[in-house]
């Protein structure tokens, strides 16, 4: 049924991919602004990977596991947000959908979401009240790669069907959120699936920035330049910028956009902060993207994880200069964190500053 809701869908979004009125984008400035000193003050946050994939031992899958596989005997957001919370984290970024398309609410635009699965919770909401009640912010992880709902990415004449349905999706979780508290981030991933000119990062920005100013919006490899065959001034071969190598001046591969990502890496010392795109120079603090562990979402096998000593390491160096960190902690397949995780986050509560 929820795939009659597409045709009233593509007609509803025509007028708002253009999105005529206002342009939304940051001020071209050499200090960060409100909100990114909001988010420099942050400093430390979770990571919380939880999807289909936890059910199968897997980080990447193609969207063809079965929905009924997600089966977590329960949603323990209560104790997600606790568990971030006691360790002094300002804040948790939800995996909302990964690359293989699941959705962790029941979205009215696909069949592969939670609606179909062994446990319908909206995990989104779930979380969102949580961070409400408990007093931390909310912040949202989104695959734009999705390998279910648009999986042939080389034909282009698919993008304007998918990049609707991605916007609607991204209203979805608004609407979800919004009646528990606001969201402080959008984490964007998968971008290398296309080159950067066939993603709508615009109309993403504006659709995100007109409901949720205070937002700060990353996608992950943010510096470097793309093949764009629009663009005479564009390279031959696409640049991509690693943390460690950046300099002040670098393009940003991505406009607009507020902060820095490139997982799992660390930023370089010192850290550039101005980036450049189409001439002006815009401010861009690091967040950095560590697992605990090996692995981002829980495995059965993972149980090598770093030290207290090499994580106070990673802490330093990632909150340092004005960046910010968070750090991965997967839920396991019975809805809960694990006790040595949240061990291991209390032994860094203590010799971290």
């Amino acid at each position: 049924m929820k795939k009659l809701f597409i045709g009233v869908l593509m007609a509803y979004l025509l007028p708002f991919v253009v999105l005529g009125q206002k342009t939304y984008e940051p001020r071209s400035s050499e200090k960060p602004s409100k909100y990114q000193k909001q988010q420099i003050k942050r400093k430390y946050g979770m990571f919380i990977h939880f999807g289909i994939n936890t059910f199968h031992d897997m980080e990447w899958s193609d969207g063809s596991l079965p929905s009924a596989s997600y089966r977590p005997d329960t949603i323990d957001a209560a104790q997600w947000v606790k568990t971030a919370k006691d360790a002094g984290m300002k804040y948790v970024i939800l995996v909302t959908k990964h690359h293989d398309g699941f959705c962790l609410w029941d979205s009215q635009y696909t069949e592969y979401d939670v609606a179909r699965s062994g446990n319908t919770t909206n995990v989104i909401e779930a979380v969102a009240r949580e961070c409400k009640k408990q007093g931390i912010r909310l912040g949202l992880y989104y695959s734009l790669w999705d390998r279910k709902e648009n999986p042939e990415v080389d034909r282009v004449e698919d993008d304007e069907a998918y990049n609707r349905y991605m916007l609607a999706q991204l209203d979805e979780l608004m609407d979800i959120t919004e009646k528990h508290t606001r969201i402080v981030e959008f984490w964007f991933d998968g971008t290398w699936a296309k080159p950067s000119y066939r993603w709508p990062v615009k109309e993403i920005y504006a659709a995100i920035k007109k409901r949720e100013p205070q937002c700060q919006i990353g996608i992950n490899w943010s510096i470097g330049r793309d093949v764009n065959p629009n663009d005479p001034t564009a390279p031959k071969q696409s640049i991509n910028i690693k943390p460690d190598k950046q300099k002040e001046g670098d393009p940003i591969r991505y406009f607009p956009s507020d902060f820095r990502l490139g997982d799992p890496m660390l930023p370089s010392d010192p850290d550039p902060k101005l980036f450049t795109h189409a001439g002006k120079t815009y401010y861009m603090p690091f967040e950095s993207t560590v697992c605990v562990s090996k692995r981002w979402f829980y495995n059965s096998q993972d149980t090598v994880y770093k030290s207290v000593a090499e994580l106070k390491e990673v802490y330093e160096r990632a909150t340092a200069q004005d960046n910010i960190l968070i750090l991965n902690i997967p839920p396991a397949t019975n809805g809960k964190m694990r006790q040595g995780d949240i061990e291991l986050l209390q032994k860094l509560k203590k010799v971290i500053k």
